[in-house]
This record gives C-alpha cells, sequence and structure tokens, in this order.
C-alpha cells in the first residue's frame, strides 16, 4: 500500500526513527506443487480455498480460480507473528493445519512437517535440511478409518439432518456398497466399504474390516464420538481435511469394471508444459535411464526417461508442442513385441 501511494505522489506515512522491530514472524509459501516428484509445478482449479482466520494471508486467488501452467504456482503467502520465535512457530503450525486446498496438489503437507521439524524448530538450520530429511518431511499419514468413513458418508448424501424415514427397510436394515478410489501416492487404490444405515441419525461404516459409527447428536454428525471433519465434493472427488488432506475419487462401479489399466508402456507428460525437444524417433532401442524428450514448465526444464529397456514404438508429440498433464507423448514396446 506504502508504495501505490508513494507512487501516487504522496509521502511515506511513517519516518524511519518511527519503524522498531517487534517480535518474530514466519511466512509459509503455500504452492501448486508435487513435493514427492520433486516439487514439480502442478495446475488445476481450486475447488476449495479456505485459510485460518488467525494468520495472514497474502494471496491473489479464490475458490473457483484456475492455477495454470502460464504463471507462477503460488496460491498464498501465510504469515505469522508471535512476541517470540517459538510463539509465531507454534502460530504457523495452526495456521497450515487449518489450511484447506482442495482442486490440486499443494505442498501444504510439506510446509506443516516443516514447521514441525526439531531442528527447524530451533533454528539449527542450513541449506542441505531438505534434502537429508525429505523422507520425513514427504512421510504421508495413514488414512484412518474414520476419514474413509466421512468421505462415503458426503458422497452418499448422508451427512445431512436425518428424516424420521431414514434407514426404513424391510426385514433388516439399508445396506449399500460404496468404493472411492485413495488419490495418493505409493498406497493401493480402491477401498470398499459398506454403509448400513440402523436408523434416522444411526449409521455404521465398515472398512477393511472395521466398524465406523456415525450418530446425530445435538444438531451435528459424530464420527466415533468425535466432530466430522471438514470436506469438499468437487466433481468426482472428495477431500477431506482431518489433521491432513486426504482426496478420494468416487468409483463409479460400471466404468471400474470396464477401465483397461495401463501397461505402463507409456511416457507421459508429468504437468502442463512445452515439449522443447525430442531425443528419440520410431523404431530406436533404448535402455532404461535413457533421456527420451524435454518438457519446459514453469522456467524449468524436466527430463523425460525411459523406465526401461525397449523400443520406440510410437512418438506422439513434435517439439515446440504444448501438452497437458497426462498427456501421452512417446509409446515403448519390449523388444519381443517389436519382434513378433
Amino acid at each position: 500500500e506504502w508504495q501505490l501511494r508513494v507512487a501516487a505522489g504522496e509521502p511515506l506515512p511513517a519516518a524511519q526513527e518511527e519503524l522498531a522491530i517487534n517480535g518474530h514472524a514466519f511466512e509459509a509459501r503455500l504452492y501448486a506443487e508435487d513435493v514427492p516428484a520433486g516439487f514439480l509445478p502442478a495446475t488445476g482449479t481450486l475447488a476449495h480455498l479456505q485459510f485460518a482466520p488467525d494468520a495472514r494471508a497474502d494471496t491473489g486467488v479464490r475458490a473457483g480460480d484456475v492455477i495454470s501452467p502460464f504463471y507462477d504456482p503460488m496460491i498464498a503467502k501465510l504469515i505469522t507473528h508471535g512476541p517470540t520465535r517459538a510463539i509465531a512457530l507454534k502460530r504457523l503450525q495452526q495456521a497450515l493445519g487449518a489450511t484447506q486446498v482442495a482442486g490440486t496438489v499443494t505442498n501444504l503437507e510439506f510446509l506443516g512437517a516443516l514447521a514441525s521439524h526439531d531442528g527447524f524448530g530451533t533454528g539449527d538450520v542450513d541449506t542441505g535440511l531438505i534434502a537429508r530429511d525429505i523422507a520425513a518431511l514427504t512421510k504421508v499419514p495413514d488414512v484412518k478409518p474414520a476419514t474413509v468413513a466421512t468421505a462415503a458418508l458426503a458422497v452418499a448424501g448422508l451427512l445431512r439432518t436425518p428424516e424420521w424415514q431414514d434407514g426404513f427397510h424391510i426385514w433388516s436394515p439399508m445396506v449399500r456398497q460404496l468404493g472411492l478410489m485413495l488419490v495418493q501416492k505409493d498406497e493401493a487404490g480402491l477401498i470398499a466399504m459398506t454403509v448400513t444405515v440402523l436408523g434416522a441419525g444411526n449409521i455404521r461404516v465398515d472398512v477393511d474390516g472395521t466398524q465406523v459409527s456415525a450418530r446425530f447428536v445435538g444438531g451435528l454428525w459424530q464420527i466415533d464420538g468425535r466432530a466430522v471433519p471438514e470436506y469438499a465434493v468437487h466433481g468426482g472427488r472428495i477431500t477431506v481435511f482431518d489433521g491432513h488432506t486426504v482426496t478420494f475419487d468416487v468409483v463409479d462401479p460400471i466404468q471400474q469394471a470396464t477401465a483397461a489399466s495401463g501397461d505402463g508402456n507409456l511416457i507421459e507428460a508429468p504437468m502442463p508444459g512445452l515439449v522443447r525437444d525430442v531425443l528419440t524417433q520410431p523404431g530406436q532401442s533404448v535402455a532404461k535411464g535413457d533421456k527420451l524428450a524435454v518438457l519446459e514448465a514453469m522456467k524449468m526444464e524436466h527430463a523425460l526417461i525411459a523406465a526401461r529397456d525397449g523400443i520406440i514404438a510410437e512418438v506422439m508429440v513434435e517439439a515446440g508442442t504444448q501438452v497437458e498433464a497426462g498427456a501421452a507423448l512417446i509409446r515403448l514396446v519390449a523388444e519381443a513385441e517389436e519382434a513378433a
């Protein structure tokens, strides 16, 4: 604000001798980026965005905006202040824990882990800290059955004020089978569960052999005796904010039965970007680790390499082409397949 006022010809609102340092402050930069993939920039629509009320959030986006490949993927700067470093850091941890983002991959979990890192807390940091402790900083917490149950009940439309006829069924309780796909790296996908409506405001969810109880008490839903965590339903996905962010895909049983799984032969774009160079051609033999193409995104170049030995069956992109995340670029086959 002061910069704009000075640029408009106004004097500075304060003199140098009026300024003083007071306490400590932290700033965490919330980005749309895939930390486990090497901090690769990400894109997507901000289906849900909510900041902690007690922290300062400098941002230029809001829910519904698109994080595109054409600009820096920063979402916000989260800033906290306190009379001591420890208090300011504690407030930062709380602010990160209360921040909610759905619709794109972010570094929110990483920021929370870094703010809680013992070395960072004591100020014992250097430029090698993240590389040394990257496994701990990117460790994915176990998904609790109560979190899965929350997603299932939200998808089923049951987290509403119950009505007297809910669960009414002849001879036995109403039972529904549901499936959710955990959208999380290094995790097995499909989670099957059974939702049993025992009566108005009384539901049981069986998650991989664990029973979770949902009850409507005092005008609010509770799961296993505690308040239902906040969640956001966006398209065919649901994100639950339960201490950390967990996203699920809603599984369509018909599509699940007919969808063909990938064979691992496709080299795909890990993010939206510009194909800067294609370094191979059909019929060429390649070895595991060979560089096949170069993708430019967010002012960085990323090499796409062969995951195994094989022969290039098809090159589906040319240098200079703008591609979306997941676009098929190169198809690889085994030498035996080529010979056949």
